[in-house]
Parts: structure tokens; sequence; C-alpha cells
């Protein structure tokens, strides 16, 4: 009863913040659309005057407000940056483009991982898979090796989002069967993708493609891929049966407050406040610092430093004895304390 009711209290302190303003949201989508635009003019400029270093450069300042403009279509996902449920879903779908992410699918994969995150009978789509201390002991040698290979950082933090975003996302992965939406979602964004590709190359751009902008958008998504990594792949996160698994529960317990300096927190949209973003997702990004504020007590709640996040790549297993997530090697030294302990 008392976890209830702290639950319906702090659902009730986040109610005031969930009202998106209007003149804000419009100036926050300025603020991220103007600064990409001048900065892939500035790099296909470079390109064309033959300094294909300087648009490589370019390329990494662009990465971040590409970085932010998801952040927006993560906000439209959550109808929480605009109060008209269409002008986020259309802003949202134009954004996707830019972001190669199909908006009406991703929103769909998305709400899944909302509704089972932390729930260990519920690992579906969104989600960073991850196993139990005694699943990886149960599986096979290959199986193992295939887990290992997954967790590494090299596919999680390079290939893996190289994979998601450039090819993944082509096709409603993990939604083909839900009728025609998800369908209509991933081939309108495929068909203006590729539209402004091919006009791009007709241009003469195809140097500015490979040097400014698949580098740019390689890079966002490693970047989004480590954000949202970090943002539930800590030691202490919060994993549950599902008898026993809370939603509130689980945002509070199992999302981190990635707590960046204030330049990286503006350009990743303040996605770091993740535990009272899945409180309440209906609240806008804009407004996750003033939860902050108001309630002081909620900055500890979790909190990572930058520095501090680098450990959490390698911890890979969830121990349901202790609670807490380990790694590979600390699984090796269990397992051969136990052995040591029966011989």
């Amino acid at each position: 009863m008392a976890n209830a009711q702290a639950s319906a209290s702090l659902r009730e302190f986040l109610k005031p913040f969930q009202r998106p303003t209007l003149w804000r949201s419009l100036l926050e989508l300025a603020l991220t659309v103007l600064p990409l635009i001048a900065l892939w003019s500035a790099g296909a400029f470079a390109v064309a005057a033959g300094l294909w270093w300087l648009g490589l450069l370019i390329s990494v300042p662009a990465a971040l407000f590409v970085v932010r403009m998801f952040m927006i279509q993560h906000d439209c996902g959550h109808r929480a940056f605009f109060e008209s449920p269409w002008l986020n879903d259309w802003v949202g779908r134009a954004i996707g483009v830019v972001t190669m992410t199909p908006h009406d699918c991703w929103r769909r994969t998305h709400g899944i991982h909302h509704a089972t995150s932390g729930n260990l009978d519920r690992r579906e789509l969104g989600a960073v898979k991850t196993v139990s201390v005694a699943e990886y002991h149960a599986m096979t040698p290959i199986q193992r090796f295939a887990y290992r290979l997954y967790r590494n950082p090299i596919i999680l933090f390079v290939i893996g989002p190289f994979y998601v975003f450039f090819l993944q996302q082509r096709l409603p992965h993990g939604i083909m069967k839900e009728g025609w939406r998800p369908w209509v979602s991933a081939m309108g964004t495929n068909v203006v993708l590729f539209a402004f590709l091919g006009a791009v190359i007709w241009m003469g751009g195809l140097n500015f493609l490979l040097i400014v902008w698949a580098p740019s958008l390689l890079l966002a998504a490693m970047i989004g891929v480590w954000l949202f990594f970090v943002q539930h792949q800590f030691e202490e996160t919060y994993w549950a049966r599902n008898e026993n698994w809370e939603m509130v529960e689980a945002a509070m317990r199992g999302s981190s407050h990635y707590d960046l300096p204030p330049v990286l927190r503006w350009l990743t949209g303040n996605i770091g406040v993740h535990h009272i973003h899945h409180v309440s997702a209906r609240i806008p990004f804009y407004k996750l610092r003033d939860v902050l504020k108001k309630n002081p007590a909620l900055k500890d709640v979790n909190r990572l430093g930058l520095l501090e996040s680098i450990r959490c790549a390698g911890l890979t297993l969830w121990d349901e004895a202790s609670q807490r997530l380990v790694s590979f090697g600390h699984y090796a030294k269990m397992k051969a304390t136990l052995n040591s302990a029966t011989a």
C-alpha cells in the first residue's frame, strides 16, 4: 500500500509539468532544425571546395543536432511536444525522415518498451537484450558465444547502430503482422528518404553524402544507442518477474538520471532525466529539469556521471540473487567459487 501511495503521489506531483507550451516547442524545434541545416550546408560547401577534412569535421556537431532532432521526435512519439496529437504525429513523421526512423513504427515499439521495461517475463521490443545469470548458465556454448558477441561494445555501439538505423528500420521490424499502418510508416519514410538521397546525388552531392551526411547519421545513431543503453543498464537497476513488476517502481529504480554537462544536456534534450520521463512520458523534455528544481531529492535517484557511466558497458548479466547487473568476469568468479565449494 505504501508503494502504491508513493506512486500515486509522484504521478500527482508530475501532472502540472505535462502540458506543452506551444511557443517553447516551436522555439526548441527552430533551435534544432536551423543549426542542422546550417551545418549540413557548410559541410556541402566544404566538400565542394575540396576540403573533405572540414566536411568530416562538420559532421560531428551535425550529429549532435541529429540526436536533438531525434529527442524532439521522441517527445512527438509520446505526444508530449504539442497539445495536438495530429501535429505531434506529422512533425514526428517529418523528423523521422531526417533520423531514418519511421515514426509510427518507432512510436509503437517504444510504447512497448515503456510498458515492459524491467519486466523479466516481458523482454520484448525496444530494449537492449539482457539475460539473467541463471539463463546464461543454462545456455549452450554457442548461445553464450552469441550473447557475448552481442554485448561486445564494438557490436553494441558501432556495428549495431549502423544495422538498426541504416538497415533494420527500413522495414517495420517486430510489428510486420500488425496490419498496414507499420508498412505505410516504414515505406513512406523510405520513399521520401530515398527521393532526397537521389536528388542530392543527381545534383552532384555524392561526396557530401559520403563525407558529411552518412558520418553524422552514424555518429548520431551511436550516441543514441549509448544513451538508451546507459538509461537502463547500470549496476543497481531494476528487473522483476511479472507478478512483482510495477510500472512506477520500474521507472524510478530501473531508469537512470544521467547527469550530463549542461551543453550535452541541452543537445540530448534532457533525456538523461530518464527516471522522471519513464514515470510520466507526457512531460516535454524542456520541462524535465523543472521537475528536478521543484523536487531536488529526485536529482540523486540513480544518478550517473559521464565518466562513471563508462563502467556500465561491462555490465552484462542480471543477478537475481543480488539484484544487480554484473559482468562476465564477475560471473566467472561466481562459477569458480561455486565449483570450489562443491568439489
